[in-house]
């Protein structure tokens, strides 16, 4: 069906006579349609019409659906005219037959009577040299043959090339609608030969006769004239109020002369219903004279469409047009007034850098005219600290766009001044805009000055805080021991006794400080660590015991262990440390009784929360909270609970380290804690840890009371390491003591050549922190000796020799100082009687 004619536009008033020459011509006795003397009444009379018709028509004959057709439709066919006049319709349109001859087969097996198909796409070969994608509307409408199968001999065939308008009506939609909507219309209407015209797309008529009686009118003329029942009158009778306009004197011009007379984009006023008023409407149109075989005018074809859809809406296109001028001038001069009146730099700057146009804000800010500055580098203007900054800004500019950035650029006078820049890109220019922030920029330092003088303020007050708290404890610590060791020499003189009450008061201030130590370590973040996987339900369960001694009968403990509890990774120990301190806090502040609370629960913390808190990751948490009823914080208070010596409790009742312990030992497990308080109601803590996905691992079992160890067997070596000449001679003589077979160091130099001098050593006890070779460098170097070798590390303060991120290198044993000879014997037996290492 690839039925194409040249645009409707194209069409051109001309007589239509070649192709009834052509038939009339033609040998037809070779065709499938036989000797022209044996055609039937029906297949002369369809060819009769097709010929006399002005609009692109074609028949489709017999079982091969044989072609004729017109001039109107000779177009169409481009190269193969007129070869395809004769032949089969499969061969003639080979390139889209199977597109539609399904089209056919229905309508001659009488499954359907007409087929119309507007905006059909098909793609055809009209011409040798191309190809060529285009639009038609078609009609396809039974041929009777009371002689034929069915009563069908053949099929009307009309088309229309609307390719060009199909691109207008797709910017003009609503007249694209309407015709959709007339041509679904002639669609639902069926018939025979008269059908045809009925079920036209366009509007068409047939008059007869010189006063043009209408004979025929389809469906879309009389909506065209409001239905009114035009068959059988003149058209002077018909359409009174056309008179006047030209229509009938042009039809009287054709029945006279036989020239036919297309319209284009005519006015008429119609009456379009019998009380109707005159509307005016826009029609293209041709008025085909009809010839008999003898060539007499015997009436004239009318046909066209109403346009007047298209013709509003490419009216308002045009009139958006024209106010779209007028927008876009008054934008301009907006536009304009933008850009002599910002107070921004506003630059045109091509791919190259060259600046191709400057507002007048250069002269006001900079001291350039435009003519100063365009046609110049942009990098001439930059501070030459900033040159390879700019550079890279405008390539991003010219890639994908550039955020704020800012540099220096060159005054008039040789000075400098500080633009905030923003700049796009488009095809090769970037267009770019600068503030001038050179006083923002001035103020910005003078605060930051201001702000770095009020931090080191702080700082120094806070350091001379927690000097003096440490130089007060310590004081106090080493007046007991320097006092109670004092006077047990003096006793010791007279030969007196309770020398040794007064040893363990001294004992006992030495542990207070040490204790304190510790707890200045833990706050630092300095404390080494030894986590393990811990199931933190099970950790307070083991501790209810404890807690009640703790907390006396005046306090009830109450637990609210959630189930599914995640587990974390974190050092039990200290964990246990700082559950006991926030109880003995609890108690403290319900001295008349109370209740604590210890709960567990699952948390997420999230982003807007982590956003809030300093040093706080986003993600999955296991939360445990200690709350009490007590008398609360002050909320001025609460700022300061976690810095050292900072206590609410009254004189000699704590030291203030507690909760700065608790904090360090959090923030060095990657955890978070949070201290909500109420005067009156009473306090709560909650302690995050991060959870994690290992296995929870056994407890450790305890380790009963009672002697300290001793050496397993007299032979087993140890090698002690200290700088510290007492520390050296204590730790010697403590081990002697326990037992062990000991040899001393002084430095790790040394040790290295007394144990290769030794015959055997059992155990490396050394201090970690030493002048020249470390502690931890020491054990490595013997361990390349003797890779069985056990080594127990001793320090105040660990550094990273074995300890990293605040947690203890694998497989590392450390006994921090001071420690008891207890625990010396303790951890020794613990390290030496270890799994073998390998």
């Amino acid at each position: 069906m690839s039925e194409t004619s040249a645009p409707a536009a194209n069409f051109a008033p001309r007589p239509f006579r070649e192709m009834r020459i052509l038939v009339d011509a033609k040998d037809w006795s070779a065709t499938p349609l036989g000797a022209r003397e044996a055609w039937s009444q029906s297949l002369k009379m369809a060819v009769d019409i097709v010929l006399a018709s002005g609009f692109p028509m074609a028949l489709r004959w017999g079982p091969e659906f044989a072609l004729i057709y017109n001039d109107a439709y000779r177009p169409i066919l481009g190269d193969k005219h007129p070869w395809a006049l004769g032949l089969p319709a499969s061969v003639a349109w080979a390139e889209v037959w199977p597109q539609i001859e399904p089209f056919h087969l229905a309508i001659m097996s009488g499954a359907s009577e007409a087929v119309f198909a507007d905006d059909t796409l098909l793609r055809i070969q009209r011409f040798q040299d191309r190809w060529e994608d285009a639009h038609f509307t078609l009609g396809y409408s039974p041929v009777p043959d009371p002689a034929a199968p069915r009563g069908i001999g053949g099929i009307f065939v009309t088309a229309v090339e609307i390719t060009e308008r199909i691109k207008a009506e797709r910017e003009l939609q609503d007249a694209q609608r309407a015709l959709r909507e007339a041509n679904e219309a002639l669609e639902a209407e069926r018939a025979f030969l008269r059908d045809l015209f009925q079920h036209a797309p366009s509007f068409m008529a047939v008059l007869r006769g010189p006063e043009h009686r209408f004979e025929l009118a389809n469906d879309a003329y009389t909506q065209l004239i409001g239905h009114r029942a035009v068959v059988g009158k003149a058209v002077r009778e018909a359409l009174p109020e056309v008179e006047g306009q030209g229509f009938f004197e042009l039809l009287d011009n054709v029945f006279a002369t036989g020239d036919p007379y297309v319209g284009r984009r005519v006015p008429a006023s119609l009456q379009r219903g019998a009380k109707s008023a005159v509307e005016l409407r826009y029609i293209d149109f041709v008025y085909q004279p009809i010839r008999s075989s003898s060539g007499e005018i015997v009436g004239i074809f009318v046909d066209g469409f109403d346009i007047t859809e298209r013709v509003a809406a490419e009216d308002a296109l045009q009139q958006f047009n024209e106010t779209l001028e007028l927008q876009v001038e008054a934008r301009t001069r907006e536009r304009d007034r933008l850009w002599r009146n910002t107070q921004d730099l506003i630059a045109v700057v091509d791919a190259q850098g060259v600046l191709t146009a400057a507002n007048p804000a250069w002269t006001e800010i900079l001291g350039w005219s435009e003519s100063e500055v365009v046609g110049r580098h942009h990098l001439d203007l930059n501070h030459p600290d900033d040159a390879p900054r700019s550079a890279e800004a405008l390539d991003r500019a010219i890639s994908e766009g550039l955020p704020a950035y800012e540099s220096r650029i060159r005054h008039k006078d040789g000075s400098y001044r500080w633009i905030s820049w923003v700049a796009s890109a488009e095809g090769d220019l970037v267009y770019a805009s600068g503030r001038h922030i050179t006083a923002e920029k001035a103020a910005a330092g003078e605060l930051a000055l201001a702000q770095e003088a009020l931090r080191q303020s702080q700082k120094m007050e806070a350091i001379g805080h927690l000097t003096g708290g440490i130089a007060h404890d310590f004081n106090n610590m080493l007046a007991i021991v320097i006092g109670n060791l004092d006077i047990a020499q003096r006793h010791l003189v007279r030969g007196g006794s309770g020398v040794e009450r007064h040893l363990n008061h001294a004992r006992e201030g030495a542990t207070r400080a040490s204790t304190l130590t510790q707890r200045l370590l833990a706050f630092s973040r300095q404390s080494p660590l030894s986590p393990s996987v811990v199931a933190l339900n099970a950790l307070v369960a083991s501790m209810s015991e404890l807690l009640r001694r703790t907390l006396g009968e005046r306090i009830a403990l109450e637990t609210v262990l959630a189930g599914g509890l995640w587990l974390t990774h974190v050092d039990p120990n200290q964990l246990e440390s700082a559950i006991l301190n926030l109880a003995v806090n609890a108690r403290d502040a319900m001295p008349d009784g109370g209740k604590l609370t210890i709960e567990t629960a699952n948390a997420h913390l999230d982003e807007r929360y982590a956003a809030r808190e300093v040093g706080v990751a986003p993600g999955q948490y296991v939360m445990i909270a200690v709350s009490d009823v007590g008398t609360g914080i002050p909320p001025e208070a609460i700022s300061k609970v976690f810095d050292p010596f900072f206590t609410t409790k009254p004189v000699g009742k704590g030291t203030g380290l507690g909760l700065s312990m608790l904090y360090g030992f959090v923030k060095q497990s990657g955890g978070h804690v949070k201290i909500y308080s109420e005067r009156g109601q009473g306090t709560t803590v909650k302690i995050y840890l991060p959870r994690t996905f290992a296995a929870a691992e056994d407890a450790l079992a305890s380790t009963t009371e009672g002697d300290p160890p001793r050496a397993a067997f007299q032979s087993e070596v140890i090698l002690v390491v200290e700088d510290d000449e007492a520390v050296r001679l204590m730790s010697s003589e403590a081990l002697r003591e326990l037992g062990y077979t000991v040899h001393v160091a002084a430095s790790g130099e040394e040790a290295v050549n007394r144990f290769d001098a030794l015959p055997r050593v059992d155990l490396l006890f050394t201090d970690v922190v030493m002048a020249g070779m470390s502690g931890r460098q020491l054990a490595d170097t013997l361990r390349g000796r003797n890779p069985d070798l056990r080594v127990l590390y001793t320090t105040g303060y660990t550094r990273n020799a074995i300890v990293h991120n605040g947690v203890l290198d694998p497989g590392v044993d450390i006994l921090p100082k001071p420690f008891a000879v207890e625990e010396l014997a303790m951890k020794l037996r613990e390290v030496l009687d270890a799994p073998p290492l390998r």
